[in-house]
């Protein structure tokens, strides 16, 4: 799964935040964000029947896309987007025992964290990749971090199309979230701003 997370970010290293998403709308989603350049879907948990959101997500895009959860806050939602087919986790926060769930389904990892203590526990329990959440501090503020903490970080939480490319001089990726969908967005809005975005990560 690390293999293919890796290959999908070498292609476009952002990851689509589908917040809000419903089940009726998930296919063309994610058909319009391939169509895009996108690679990664993280469906969050608080999105309306979310685990269902992320089966059919997964049986959909089988092998060109790589779906994951958000928001993932107990090991009990670990197991369930596990089942559901999820290949990658994403939490808010650093929950060492939500980390190591994960791990030991053979997901991966990647937890949030603010702080280089957040970082370095996130690390210990076996993350395998970083979210600086919320990256309200800037990419100054990365590579402070960086001169300390060696695991790929990713920027999530205010990053958009204009403040990718400094956020891209010092992490490996972008989590991007009603910057590129929000409940209600048509599809044209939608695939007009994942260009964009697929635009600055590449640039």
């Amino acid at each position: 799964m690390k293999e293919q997370f890796e290959k999908f970010m070498s292609e476009c290293p952002a990851v689509a935040i589908l917040r809000g998403i419903t089940n009726d709308e998930v296919i063309s989603v994610c058909d319009t964000l391939y169509e895009a350049g996108i690679r990664l879907l993280e469906i969050p948990l608080n999105s309306p029947d979310a685990i269902r959101s992320i089966a059919i997500a997964s049986e959909h895009c089988k092998e060109r896309m790589a779906v994951g959860a958000g928001t993932v806050l107990t090991v009990e939602d670990v197991n369930n987007v596990h089942k559901a087919g999820g290949t990658f986790i994403i939490s808010p926060n650093t929950d060492t025992d939500v980390i190591k769930e994960t791990k030991k389904l053979g997901m991966l990892s990647i937890p949030g964290f603010f702080t280089a203590t957040e970082g370095f526990a996130a690390i210990k329990a076996g993350a395998d990749y970083l979210k600086l959440f919320p990256a309200c501090l800037g990419p100054s503020y990365v590579k402070d971090l960086k001169a300390v903490i060696k695991t790929p970080i990713m920027a999530v939480g205010g990053v958009n199309s204009t403040n990718i490319p400094d956020f891209m001089k010092v992490c490996c990726g972008v989590g991007i979230g009603s910057a590129l969908y929000k409940a209600g967005k048509s599809l044209e809005d939608v695939r007009k701003d994942a260009e964009a975005i697929v635009k600055a990560v590449k640039g």
